[in-house]
C-alpha cells in the first residue's frame, strides 16, 4: 500500500453519496506497501480502506479481486470484503482512477513471526487453497515466471557497476525457467504474502489482505513466496534462513492439505522463481518510482541475498534440517 494519488474531502463527499454506508468523517493515507494508492476512511462507529489502482493492476482484472474477495469471505477466511455501491457495483472512479471500499480487518501486522505464527500461516494458506481450486474464475499471474524477462529489460541500470549484477540475473532467470516444473497441483493462490498482509490480533492470527497479486498458479509456489517473506531473519544487515519457521509453515499447510512428492521436488526452484521476481520487481522500484510519491522503497539487497542462499541448497530436506 502507498499513496499515489491525493484525494480531498470533495471525493469523500462522492464516496458518502455512492454508498450506503455511515458517514465518512475522516481520512487518512496509508503509506505502506508500493503498488496501489489507499487510505483510511473513518466513519463514527465502523473503518474502511479506500483503494485507488495504479500502474500493476489493469482495469479488466480488478473485478476478479472482488469477487475472490467475496468468495472467500463466504467461505469465511478472513479478508477484506469488498462493498458494494448504490448501483450494485464494487467499483467506482476517484480521480479518473478505478476505486473500491473493502470492510476493515482487525488487528494488524507483526514485525516478526515466531513459530506458532508460521504454523497459523501455514494453516489459513492451505484452507485457502482447498477453496480456491473450486471457485470458477480465473486469472494469468501477471508476475508469473514468463513475466520476468520483461521485467528485468525494463530495468534501469544507471551505471557501469550494475553490469555484474545485470549479467548474474540473465543468468539465474535462464536457470529458473529451464528448470520450472510442470504440472503441479494449481489453483487461485494470494501470491504477495508478506509479513505486512497478515495481521494479527491477541497474538492469533485475524486474517489477510492485499489480494492484488491473486492469480492462478501452483499452490506450491504460494508456500516459496512464504518462505522468501517470512523465514528468514536478519541479523544487522545479513540475512539467514530459519528452517524452524519452514518446518512449522509446512506443518500447518499440512494439517490441512498434503503436499505431493512432485512438490517437494520443486521447492528448490520455485523458491529461486520467488526472490527473483521480488529482487527484479524492487530493482524496478528502486530505479523507476518518483521521488515525489509518498512511498517507502523495499531494499533489493535482500532478495539477492535470499536468492544467492537458495542457490546454495538443492532438495527439499535442505529446507527443514
Amino acid at each position: 500500500m502507498a499513496v499515489y494519488t491525493k484525494i480531498n474531502k470533495e471525493d469523500i463527499s462522492i464516496i458518502n453519496k455512492k454508498f450506503d454506508i455511515e458517514k465518512i468523517i475522516s481520512f487518512q493515507g496509508i503509506k505502506k506497501g508500493i503498488e496501489n494508492t489507499n487510505y483510511l476512511l473513518k466513519s463514527k462507529n465502523n473503518k474502511f480502506i479506500l483503494t485507488i489502482f495504479e500502474k500493476r493492476v489493469s482495469n479488466k482484472e480488478i473485478p476478479f479481486f472482488m469477487k475472490l474477495m467475496d468468495q472467500l469471505n463466504k467461505s469465511h477466511i478472513n479478508c477484506p470484503k469488498p462493498l458494494k455501491n448504490n448501483n450494485g457495483n464494487y467499483l467506482i472512479s476517484i480521480k479518473n482512477k478505478t476505486a473500491c471500499i473493502v470492510s476493515f480487518l482487525q488487528g494488524k501486522d507483526k514485525d516478526k513471526l515466531n513459530l506458532k505464527n508460521c504454523f497459523e500461516v501455514g494453516k489459513i494458506i492451505a484452507q485457502m487453497h482447498s477453496i480456491t481450486k473450486n471457485i470458477k474464475i480465473s486469472r494469468k499471474n501477471s508476475m508469473g515466471i514468463k513475466n520476468l524477462d520483461p521485467l528485468l529489460k525494463s530495468i534501469k541500470f544507471k551505471s557501469k557497476k550494475f553490469n555484474n549484477l545485470e549479467k548474474f540475473l540473465r543468468n539465474n532467470l535462464k536457470y529458473i525457467k529451464k528448470n520450472w516444473p510442470k504440472k503441479l497441483p494449481n489453483g487461485i493462490i494470494h501470491g504477495d504474502l508478506f509479513i505486512d498482509n497478515i495481521f494479527f490480533k491477541n497474538n492469533k492470527l485475524s486474517g489477510i489482505i492485499d489480494f492484488y497479486f491473486a492469480a492462478n498458479d501452483y499452490f506450491m509456489y504460494e508456500i516459496a513466496i512464504c518462505i522468501n517473506a517470512l523465514c528468514f531473519d536478519k541479523k544487522k544487515s545479513k540475512f539467514k534462513i530459519d528452517k524452524l519457521k519452514i518446518k512449522n509453515l509446512i506443518r500447518g499447510y499440512e494439517s490441512i492439505k498434503k503436499i505431493s512428492l512432485k512438490e517437494k521436488k520443486s521447492l528448490n526452484i520455485l523458491c529461486r522463481g520467488a526472490a527473483m521476481r521480488y529482487l527484479l520487481t524492487r530493482l524496478y522500484d528502486y530505479s523507476n518510482t518518483p521521488k515525489t510519491a509518498l512511498i517507502k522503497i523495499k531494499d533489493p539487497n535482500e532478495y539477492y541475498q535470499k536468492l544467492i542462499i537458495h542457490n546454495s541448497l538443492v532438495s527439499y530436506k535442505d529446507y527443514l534440517i
